[in-house]
């Protein structure tokens, strides 16, 4: 192999430890911190996983680079793993969908949950009468409806959070069929 050869490998082998590693942390990480509703942590999970994402298509052009380079890149194993690696690509977006999905689920939740904590305040002062049960039965429907809206958006939540995981485990073993192809026939 010439020097490009080697500097268009070693530049390969940096996408995929510097790309590949951490969007598969992010993608396994999100489920557990959709779960534990932290927003913060996810929003930052969704950064990385699209930054990563898209970083990650070097490890691709790199990779036809090198293919091209030396004189493989007809190879079956090449074109199936170029394959398998765009349908990974196309699979983190639909994560960065759900992540994204997830977050605003988690948001509403949150935002019904504080909603129903403000109505469950006690009054300033209390009516007399018919008047006051007539309140104190909208305020415990609008408590409902908030509590139920919570709980609906918890439960979208969760279904995110096990779409990621199922999409996101996919994703990890196409990498690893990849990384069987280009070790195998390397």
């Amino acid at each position: 192999m010439s020097f490009s050869e080697h500097l268009v490998l070693w530049i390969h082998v940096a996408f995929v430890i510097f790309t590949i590693g951490p969007v598969t942390l992010a993608i396994m990480s999100t489920p557990r911190y959709i779960r534990k509703r932290d927003i913060r942590i996810v929003r930052y999970l969704t950064r990385m996983t699209f930054v990563f994402a898209i970083a990650s298509l070097g490890v691709l052009i790199a990779g036809l680079a090198l293919a091209s380079m030396i004189g493989k890149e007809g190879k079956p194993w090449i074109i199936v793993s170029a394959t398998l690696f765009v349908v990974a690509v196309l699979l983190l977006g639909l994560i960065y969908r759900d992540q994204r999905k997830a977050i605003k689920a988690l948001e509403s939740a949150a935002s019904a949950s504080a909603e129903a904590a403000g109505h469950n305040g006690e009054p300033d002062a209390a009516p007399a009468g018919e008047q006051a049960a007539a309140e104190a039965s909208a305020e415990q429907a609008s408590a409902a409806k908030t509590d139920s809206a919570a709980a609906a958006s918890a439960h979208l939540a969760n279904v995110e959070r096990s779409r990621i995981a199922l999409i996101g485990g996919v994703v990890s073993i196409i990498w690893l069929v990849v990384l069987v192809l280009m070790v195998w026939n390397s």
